[in-house]
């Protein structure tokens, strides 16, 4: 795998983990990624749950939790660490703001279009910006619209399909359309960006993202064009992932058909790893509730049968029965817990085969 670099910044391997809430990935994942020399990412999302504290209302605790965890990423190592922050999120700028201060080195926003994310970069600022997008059109958009109010453009995009875990980009009709399949809007972003990159004499590499799982994958992906990958759902069944140990449990025992898209409080279809409480309401058994945090500003509280940020919270927990485990659509395949050092190796391995296999070598 050929090294990627990100507005300047040298990623020897071009592996970004996906960054996962609430609570999956954070300073133990992510420095053990960026040790391994790929991006660690820390999620933003629910940071106020996992750092509770008494003196700060949720979403003061959420900037809190985040100033936490990026110190303690840093402590671990000196590798390449990002946040991502959704857009969707109701303390957006002020989470954005706390990244940039701490210094993280990239942030990944997606969940909405991140039109004035270049807006928070102030004189001095280091933080390279990625907004993840699931077609050409959003990153014209996107490009179009920075470099015409802010002189800016992104630093990389990541381009996700409709195989990824979590809250997905796409109408849930469009989830199995072959002409949103990740190898059709890969290519389709490059053509997007290539025309910036020649008009500007710019570097915006296009980062893949959704289903990747093995090197022969990545391997195929950046045959269309792709300069990185974005794994999410191979780094959850690692020591060093932040979830606990039930979470990963349900990724090993789940099976394929276990996997399946769910209906999000957010308004978002989303994929997870089907249990007691996604059935529960299936069946109509869970009752609206209260909202506690207004952490998502698309959430419909009135008609939402669950809050969605606990749930997540109590499945990061261990607690399945009152929680549930969004995956990705290759979830199904781990077998075991290993190390990150572990999954990185098999994953170069992987490429290694993959591309002695295309050059005709035995």
């Amino acid at each position: 795998m050929n090294n990627l670099r990100i507005g300047g910044i040298n990623i020897p391997v071009p592996v970004i983990q996906g960054g996962m809430g609430v609570g999956i990935s954070m300073s133990g994942l992510a420095a053990a990624v960026a040790n391994q020399g790929g991006v660690g990412v820390i999620s933003a999302a629910g940071l106020g749950l996992v750092h509770r504290n008494p003196a700060l209302d949720y979403l003061e605790a959420n900037m809190e939790g985040l100033r936490i965890e990026l110190r303690k990423a840093k402590e671990k190592t000196l590798g390449v660490v990002g946040v991502n922050i959704m857009v969707a999120m109701t303390n957006f700028a002020d989470l954005v703001r706390t990244a940039i201060t701490e210094k993280a080195d990239i942030i990944f926003s997606g969940a909405g279009l991140p039109l004035d994310l270049p807006s928070f970069l102030k004189a001095g600022s280091m933080t390279k910006l990625v907004p993840i997008v699931s077609s050409g059109r959003a990153a014209r958009i996107i490009c179009e619209k920075w470099k015409t109010l802010y002189d800016y453009l992104p630093d990389a995009f990541v381009v996700e399909g409709p195989r990824a875990g979590g809250h997905l980009g796409f109408k849930k009709e469009n989830l199995d359309d072959e002409n949103y399949t990740l190898d059709e809007i890969v290519p389709d972003v490059v053509k997007e960006v290539e025309v910036y990159e020649e008009k500007y004499q710019a570097d915006i590499p296009v980062i893949a993202a959704g289903g990747i799982y093995t090197g022969q994958d990545i391997y195929d992906i950046m045959q269309k064009g792709a300069r990185g990958v974005q794994l999410g759902t191979r780094f959850v069944t690692t020591d060093e992932c932040d979830a606990s140990m039930e979470f990963k449990q349900s990724y090993i025992d789940a099976k394929e058909a276990d996997i399946e898209i769910i209906r999000s409080p957010v308004g978002m279809p989303g994929r997870a790893v089907r249990n007691g409480f996604i059935d529960k309401v299936k069946a109509g058994l869970k009752v609206p509730i209260k909202c506690p945090f207004h952490c998502i500003r698309t959430c419909n509280v009135s008609s939402s049968p669950y809050c969605i940020i606990t749930a997540l919270y109590n499945a990061y927990k261990g607690n399945m029965k009152s929680g549930y485990a969004f995956a990705g659509s290759n979830a199904y395949l781990a077998t075991k817990i290993s190390s990150v050092k572990d999954v990185f190796s098999e994953l170069m391995g992987e490429f290694k085969t993959a591309l002695d296999k295309a050059q005709g070598k035995q």
